[in-house]
């Protein structure tokens, strides 16, 4: 999944983020333009993870694995 299909179907996706992990906040989830590297940052605090494991996280939630 590209970066362009990923913010087309982002409303999707932090719903199903949510679902997965019920601390995350919509203010969590919330993509701007521009603010990429503050959006990683925030999931990385909230999940434990690393940016390469939340971008793999991501990418499962449009594939329905987690």
């Amino acid at each position: 999944m590209d970066e362009l299909e990923l913010r087309g179907r982002w409303n999707e996706f932090k719903g199903k983020a949510k679902q997965t992990h019920g601390n995350l906040t919509d203010d969590d989830v919330k993509w701007e333009e521009g603010k990429d590297d503050e959006f990683y940052g925030r999931m990385q605090t909230k999940l434990g993870k690393t940016k390469d494991e939340v971008v793999s996280w991501i990418r499962s939630l449009g594939t329905g694995r987690d």
